[in-house]
């Protein structure tokens, strides 16, 4: 159950206090997930002790606890114009730039420091064995697939960029997946549609699924075998994929580190051929 749908539940087993606390959030939820226990209890007229145990009361350990759990919930529910309004509230203007870079080296941090190792290593090793490897992201998240096809292309023969503007578009080009594939699927709040009923159809064919994404909870990280988890942000109306593309960094360089002298020759038959033919500047 949600934290919302908590909140309703024990709506009537409230203290007056608590109740007007549990109504401003219900109705403000966006703006409530970014107050402190002081500025939400006084917005509504209580003390922030009584904030606190309404805290309590829903089972967090403590506000922050509660806090978290909010902005988690609504973090893909956020309109454009929702987080424009909101970061004009959080970002002080004379040190915005500061302030988004800390922010995203911090998501770096805490994506390493959450990293399930396990899963990291089998997914790696799901990819060095597919027949075919489909990388399937939308919107915001293309980048990150177009960045991961790149690198990818560099090491196998048999990367899919699924690219595509319409749900129909995107199974036709997953039409011949076999169990001996498999699916990336990329998506972060607001998740897509698209790629959640993409990652469902290669289940459906037995291909294996690794979803890179921000949550346990996310609708991809529940359709995958392996769920490789970074954090993001909202930064206004912009997605921070910072952490992620960290993440997918980590992982193409790990396949070269599995493949050994096998990703030597590759790249040394490239060097030959962007020499041979100027693909890059040569230095002076």
């Amino acid at each position: 159950m949600g934290t919302l749908s908590t909140i309703k539940s024990k709506l009537p087993s409230l203290s007056k206090g608590q109740k007007q606390i549990a109504s401003f959030i219900l109705t403000h939820s966006e703006k409530a997930a970014y107050m402190t226990a002081h500025d939400l209890g006084t917005n509504v007229g209580v003390s922030e002790s009584t904030v606190v145990r309404f805290a309590n009361e829903l089972g967090f350990e403590g506000y922050p606890e509660l806090q978290h759990a909010l902005r988690e919930e609504i973090r893909s529910k956020l309109t454009a114009l929702q987080r424009i309004e909101l970061a004009n509230t959080r970002i002080p203007k004379d040190s915005l730039a500061t302030n988004v870079l800390l922010s995203d080296a911090e998501k770096i941090k805490s994506t390493a420091e959450l990293l399930d190792k396990t899963a990291f290593d089998a997914a790696t090793d799901a990819l060095l064995r597919a027949d075919k490897i489909y990388i399937l992201a939308v919107r915001s998240s293309a980048p990150l697939a177009s960045f991961m096809s790149f690198y990818l292309r560099l090491l196998f023969d048999n990367v899919v960029l699924v690219q595509t503007t319409s749900g129909s578009e995107m199974f036709e080009q997953l039409l011949h997946m076999t169990p001996k594939d498999v699916a990336v699927g990329i998506s972060f709040p607001r998740y897509s549609t698209r790629v959640i009923h993409a990652m469902d159809y290669a289940r459906s064919c037995g291909a294996s699924t690794v979803a890179i994404t921000d949550s346990s909870d996310s609708p991809i990280a529940k359709l995958s075998d392996y769920a490789l988890l970074a954090r993001s942000d909202m930064v206004s109306f912009v997605d921070s994929l910072v952490a992620p593309l960290s993440l997918i960094n980590a992982l193409v360089v790990a396949l070269g580190n599995k493949m050994g002298p096998e990703a030597e020759e590759k790249f040394k038959k490239l060097e030959d051929i962007w020499d041979e033919y100027n693909v890059y500047a040569k230095n002076s």
